[in-house]
């Protein structure tokens, strides 16, 4: 289990769909809600402070922070994360370091599945410009590894002074190579979850829950 996150154990009582906001063609296809949206925000905000203290950004020397996006997931994810960043270095009035941040594109799945065999595809940046900084990657899920495995030494091949990972769920799976990611919101049981920017085929990414599957939903949008 990654340290510093909020642990949803294999047993947790999960939420009923009718004691929240659920679309309602959504509804026949999810069986409940792991994550309510509220508590993904408060989630987010303390990464983000976490973030700014592991990178001392009070600090008059501090490298710029570039941040690698990975797509489609992680979009809401990151939108929210850059947000209470801005808001954090704005309070304490600190020289604000640069933060860059560009979109990766990294595909690993088939379906529900994660294929394990990931390809990595930059899109709109060129790697260079990750010399001499901090990188760190934004990941919706960390699943099997398998992608961040690939992605992780390409991106240090670059000249990077640091490499990390802050994703919001790291999924405990038989499946997984033991990546764990550095900055963790939530780590979850082994089921296929939507919600939140995660999508099963496309669907689900408007979805502000985050919501585990039925067999029903997964068969619909196959």
């Amino acid at each position: 289990v990654p340290p510093n996150c909020v642990v949803i154990p294999d047993d947790a009582t999960r939420w009923q769909l009718n004691t929240f906001v659920v679309p309602t063609h959504y509804k026949p296809h999810v069986d409940s809600i792991m994550l309510p949206h509220g508590l993904i925000k408060d989630r987010v905000d303390k990464l983000a402070a976490d973030i700014f203290t592991a990178y001392d950004f009070g600090s008059p020397n501090t490298p710029p922070l570039h941040m690698l996006v990975i797509l489609k997931g992680a979009h809401e994810f990151f939108s929210d994360l850059h947000d209470a960043l801005r808001r954090l270095l704005a309070a304490q009035e600190t020289r604000q370091a640069p933060i860059g941040f560009d979109f990766v594109r990294v595909s690993s799945y088939s379906g529900s599945e994660s294929s394990g065999n990931a390809t990595v595809q930059v899109v709109g940046a060129k790697l260079d410009v990750l010399k001499g900084k901090n990188v760190l990657v934004i990941e919706d899920i960390i699943d099997t590894g398998h992608s961040m495995t690939r992605l992780i030494p390409m991106l240090r091949a670059q000249g990077a002074l640091s490499v990390k990972t802050c994703t919001l769920l790291q999924k405990r799976t038989p499946k997984s190579n033991g990546l764990i990611g550095d900055f963790v919101g939530f780590s979850i049981p082994d089921h296929f979850v939507v919600g939140y920017g995660l999508d099963y085929n496309e669907a689900f990414r408007e979805l502000i829950h985050i919501c585990v599957m039925n067999e029903a939903g997964i068969q619909f949008y196959a």
